[in-house]
């Protein structure tokens, strides 16, 4: 047998590929043997999206881990923050089969170890495909004398309650919200966590399909998001909600079919969050989330802490800093109410809290939240990433009126603007924000930036 070379598909942060491919439900079978070698767990969590090759591939993930006497409790269809939830209450680590946004021939795991703590390349993951590679080689390890069981267990209403305990939603005026699910699990578990709110809820693409017939499930690109806010103002609905494929992550549109930036959200929730822990507390954002973010923090007596961008990073600050709550301009939410792990549906849950608990509507409410003029994320492939950010550093590192810092990529901070310069793990780009105080110095700074990049 060939040298096996699983580099292609252990990514960062999770397994990640196309089936049957680079990938397939022997191979799921090894990775569910190495899972519970290298977490030491005796028993485990699994779960799975709605692609056509999640049950197959999760099934045999189980499998592999029964057979090294690991007890196996299979959740079944499930968002990946339901994943963190069961992982969580129950106490034990999980994994579960999705690749989120990815087209319909990819699958992929995301793993966790007991109260969804993440598993990435320096906490499990590593040493998770070093044991797969091996055993493609010399065969799998020999069986446990005792295999151990694999048992159903239904979760859906629980993380439903458990969310629902968080956010008070009794006594909101009603509202409309246009959900659209992009074919993915928003579909599974908005009508379980919705049921009985003062909501009129107005359903798209909740049919559960892994080949994406709609649109892609990635409401971060625009194009995915349009068929949302043509219904947002058809219905008159008060705000629409667009979930990607596993539902961790949320994006919002205002009343008139507008978005609403994932800063601004971050920013929103967080004073909610400070106000139920008395006005104090520790809020993450990574450092591409626009200014307004630290300063509606600290002006509710809150502390931000930026980090890098990437869920590993969050997690692990909020764990080191007993942070309350943390945002991505990814449109990634982090709760400490909910093991440090991301939720889409928890921050959804307090956007309508705080729409509801007032009568004006969502385009007032954020706009307090939304200071500045962003970019967004501007991607460029070039062929030496290295040598594209020594030149923007040469060419801004002498000015007197600008800071660099290189926590993440390359950061440029002026009194009235800044723009972050980073590289993509996975491929030859380098991705662009830009903010400043107001357009016409947002589009200065970004072109400027571009003409280096793109020279």
């Amino acid at each position: 047998m060939a040298v096996a070379d699983l580099s292609q598909i252990v990514k960062a942060y999770d397994v990640r590929g196309v089936v049957p491919d680079q990938w397939d439900e022997a191979l799921a079978e090894l990775f569910g043997a190495a899972f519970v070698q290298v977490t030491g767990a005796a028993a485990i969590v699994v779960g799975h999206d709605m692609r056509p090759s999640s049950p197959g591939l999760s099934r045999a993930f189980a499998r592999g881990a029964a057979a090294r006497g690991v007890d196996v409790t299979e959740i079944g269809l499930c968002s990946t923050d339901q994943l963190y939830y069961a992982s969580g209450a129950l106490g034990l680590p999980g994994a579960m089969f999705t690749a989120s946004h990815n087209p319909a021939q990819y699958n992929g795991i995301k793993m966790c170890r007991a109260g969804a703590a993440p598993v990435g390349q320096d906490t499990g993951l590593t040493e998770i495909r070093e044991l797969a590679e091996r055993w493609m080689q010399e065969g799998a390890p020999e069986p446990a004398a005792a295999p151990g069981t694999i048992t159903t267990r239904e979760t859906l209403s629980d993380y439903a309650a458990h969310l629902l305990s968080l956010v008070d939603l009794t006594s909101i005026r009603p509202l409309k919200v246009v959900v659209d699910a992009g074919n993915g699990m928003g579909g599974h578990t908005v009508p379980t966590v919705f049921e009985g709110l003062p909501l009129t809820l107005v359903p798209m693409y909740f049919e559960l399909d892994g080949t994406f017939p709609n649109h892609e499930a990635n409401p971060l690109d625009p194009a995915n998001i349009v068929d949302l806010q043509e219904r947002v103002r058809a219905e008159s609905a008060d705000l629409g909600l667009a979930f990607d494929g596993d539902a961790d992550r949320c994006f919002v549109v205002d009343e008139r079919g507008e978005p609403v930036s994932p800063s601004a959200i971050t920013a929103l929730v967080a004073v909610r969050e400070l106000a139920k822990n008395g006005g104090k507390g520790t809020v993450i954002h990574n450092l591409i989330t626009s200014w307004t973010v630290p300063e509606v923090v600290r002006e509710n007596g809150g502390t931000p802490v930026r980090t890098r961008v990437g869920h590993s990073f969050i997690k692990a600050e909020m764990a080191r800093s007993g942070a309350i709550f943390g945002g991505e301009h990814s449109a990634h939410y982090y709760f400490k109410d909910f093991w440090n792990a991301d939720t889409g549906m928890l921050a959804a849950l307090h956007v309508l809290a705080a729409l509801g608990g007032q009568s004006g509507p969502l385009s007032s409410l954020v706009a307090q939240y939304d200071r500045y003029t962003g970019s967004g994320e501007i991607n460029s492939t070039v062929a030496d990433q290295r040598a594209s950010l020594a030149e923007i550093r040469a060419a801004y590192g002498d000015r007197d009126d600008v800071t660099l810092d290189d926590l993440d990529g390359l950061t440029v901070t002026a009194a009235d603007w800044w723009f972050n310069v980073r590289p993509s793990n996975t491929e030859p780009l380098l991705r662009l924000n830009a903010e400043a105080r107001d357009e016409a110095t947002m589009t200065k700074i970004r072109d400027e930036v571009l003409a280096i990049i793109r020279a």
